[in-house]
């Protein structure tokens, strides 16, 4: 028995133990624990190695960016309790709800603005399948496409910025960026990545997909009107699309979500505040925009507040564990072998993200995008950055696929959020069908970034260069 067996032994019974539901920070964390201990038992792991843990746990303390979690967490509740997306959905049936693949459109268009603005996939997508999918259903909708759509649209909060997972893979990205400089025998990184960096970058990719996603919907109510009709019939028309929305109306509705998307990402993206800063703008902003529409009373505050504690005691405590884990991970020498692994592949560079990326999108088949983040893009992302791969660029890279993670069966967390929520009509068959042309569609906007990087660069470089 060697240490690198060991370090992959408990890789693999850490991935089986997870499948199995038991809970994920403990499950990491435990793992580790009891892999080290056997470790040191063959004299294949030294348990001092272990002292360092009380130093990774402070800096995580210390990390400022991470303050940004809990406030964009409580931004996105607030959002989702004042109900500022049944009256976008509203006012966006109205709109385009007698047109041909309208309601589509409108499903995208708000699950786009929500992304912004909240950046909580399951908070959207159960706000959207509660309020649209009834509607869709009944203007005659195929449920594969309206499940699909819902799905597909919830998921865009993971990569259009302010997100969550941007501000993770910020953190991971930067000390990947310093080990990476350590491997090339460099004192300082070549390209710094901040979360401000990733927030810029991601920008253009998330709205590639939201055109790619209405090209999508437009093309199929050309081909096959039937699958996504017009609401033609007074009889056919929900209450979301009896009457036209003025201009004025539909300004007064965006207008709240907007600015504060604006005043969030734009001070970020200027340079005005820290992204820390801003979530807590957006907080506060998000708190007075449900006092204006007569949302905020103590039980809501109370509400929310318990979700984001909730929410964020999750993210933390999870990176706690994966903090654990890496650090019994390399005592094995098991980042060594990857290392090497990847660096000897016969396609090189290439071939070594290449494989990477579908390593990660299969484990989005089983797991949850946290774990990814926290498990293998500190073990991965190092050597791809040392091999020559710009971090910003890799980091949008790598939150899209973990995006696609919520959409693939059978774990896929947009699903099942889905599938709660649905009439009885649409069955589970239909949502995972429902999904598989949007999941073709995240890859095809993952192939046009790898053969094009200027749609991640271009922006952050006019911005910060």
């Amino acid at each position: 028995m060697t240490s690198e067996f060991l370090g992959f032994t408990m890789f693999g019974v850490t991935m089986v133990t997870l499948l199995l539901g038991f809970p994920v920070a403990l499950t990491i964390a435990g793992s580790a624990l009891i892999f080290a201990v056997i470790g040191d038992y063959f004299e294949l792991f030294n348990l001092g190695m272990l002292s360092l843990y009380p130093l990774r746990i402070f800096g995580v303390m210390k990390a400022e960016t991470l303050v940004a979690v809990p406030l964009f967490v409580f931004m996105g509740v607030m959002l989702e309790k004042s109900e500022i997306a049944f009256k976008l959905l509203e006012a966006m049936g109205k709109l385009f709800g007698k047109k041909a693949g309208g309601l589509g459109i409108s499903v995208i268009v708000v699950g786009a603005l929500l992304a912004a603005s909240t950046g909580i996939v399951g908070a959207t997508v159960v706000t959207m399948g509660l309020i649209s999918l009834p509607v869709m259903i009944k203007a005659g909708y195929s449920t594969r496409l309206s499940s699909g759509l819902i799905c597909a649209s919830g998921t865009l909060g993971q990569i259009i910025p302010p997100s969550i997972v941007l501000v993770l893979l910020a953190d991971i990205l930067q000390g990947a960026n310093e080990q990476a400089s350590e491997l090339k025998g460099e004192l300082v990184p070549d390209n710094p990545v901040t979360a401000i960096d990733l927030f810029a970058g991601a920008l253009f990719p998330g709205l590639l997909l939201v055109s790619l996603y209405l090209i999508y919907q437009i093309i199929i109510a050309s081909i096959s009107p039937s699958l996504s009709p017009a609401l033609v019939r007074e009889d056919q028309v929900d209450k979301v699309s009896e009457s036209e929305v003025s201009f004025h109306q539909l300004l007064k509705i965006i207008s709240p979500p907007l600015i504060l998307i604006i005043v969030v990402l734009g001070s970020i993206l200027t340079g005005i505040a820290t992204p820390t800063e801003s979530a807590a703008v957006g907080a506060v902003g998000a708190t007075i925009i449900a006092f204006f529409l007569g949302q905020l009373n103590l039980k809501i505050i109370q509400i929310v507040s318990q979700e984001t504690a909730k929410i964020s005691s999750m993210v933390f405590i999870i990176l706690i564990g994966a903090s654990l884990f890496s650090l019994v991970f390399r005592g094995f020498g098991g980042d060594v072998v990857v290392e090497e692994f990847l660096m000897n592949l016969p396609g090189g560079p290439i071939a070594a993200m290449l494989i990477v990326m579908m390593i990660i999108f299969f484990l989005g088949f089983f797991l949850d995008f946290i774990e990814i983040i926290f498990v293998v893009v500190p073990i991965v992302s190092p050597i791809l950055i040392a091999m020559g791969f710009n971090p910003l660029w890799l980091g949008v890279m790598i939150g899209i696929n973990l995006q696609t993670s919520f959409l693939t069966p059978p774990f896929g967390f947009s699903l099942f959020y889905l599938r709660g929520v649905a009439p009885k009509e649409v069955m589970t068959e239909d949502i995972y069908l429902g999904v598989m042309p949007f999941i073709a569609i995240q890859v095809l906007g993952l192939s046009l970034i790898w053969l094009f990087p200027q749609i991640v660069l271009w922006f952050p470089n006019l911005l910060f260069k």
